[in-house]
């Protein structure tokens, strides 16, 4: 190869270029966890592990685009926007050579994943209660997973249920049990509510009390105030 240092006739071809892959990992919340989509693989190599949806760049492809087409291909998701997280650019990450993966992450309602893990090669994973499966996940995609959860976390911690996991409307009770959910603690129902609240327009509605005493209805600012 030639100097890599600005030599005057160099060109593209002259310096080493690695595969990238973009992977995405989708949270959810499901029986009390904060779970992530796992897809079974169908390649030769980790044959059958499970592992994140993810694909490799085109030629001439948007990341964006790539990874909407490994949503599609790979877990049978569509018509969702997943944000950049990070690169993950450790050179040995990925047993089968050198792989930048731009990792995504998404957050996505339960109901909206229902379809998805009724195939055999689509399942939810939580995250704190199948410790073991989620280390194991190859490719560095353990990884990823804690900083899509790390991420999650902080978005949670500013603002009510950015996710938007729970459906309008809701009560500060059903609010702060999910927060506590994606924190993986308890939090202060007081010190919440004062965080919260101005954060959020009430209905002027009470729940019908099925769970308890009646309680404000709320949803997340989309009236004026």
């Amino acid at each position: 190869m030639k100097d890599s240092k600005n030599s005057p006739g160099a060109s593209l071809l002259d310096y080493p270029r690695p595969s990238v892959a973009v992977d995405t990992a989708v949270l959810t919340v499901a029986e009390g966890s904060v779970c992530v989509l796992l897809v079974r693989r169908e390649e030769d190599r980790q044959h059958g592990k499970w592992a994140l949806p993810g694909t490799f760049l085109r030629e001439r492809e948007t990341l964006a685009d790539a990874v909407l087409r490994g949503l599609r291909e790979k877990a049978g998701i569509s018509g969702r926007v997943p944000r950049q997280l990070q690169v993950f650019d450790e050179p040995g990450r990925d047993d089968r050579g050198w792989v930048l993966s731009v990792a995504h992450v998404d957050v996505v309602p339960l109901a909206a994943l229902e379809e998805a893990v009724e195939s055999d090669g689509v399942r939810l994973a939580s995250v704190t209660g199948e410790p073991e499966l989620i280390l194991g996940l190859p490719y560095g995609h353990a990884d990823i997973v804690a900083k899509a959860v790390e991420w999650l976390r902080a978005a949670y911690a500013e603002a009510p249920d950015p996710g938007g996991l729970l459906d309008d409307p809701f009560t500060l009770k059903d609010l702060r049990e999910l927060h506590e959910v994606v924190a993986g603690e308890a939090l202060m129902r007081d010190t919440f509510r004062r965080f919260m609240e101005p954060k959020l327009q009430g209905t002027g509605q009470m729940s019908d009390g099925t769970r308890g005493r009646p309680s404000r209805l709320w949803e997340r600012g989309v009236r004026p105030k």
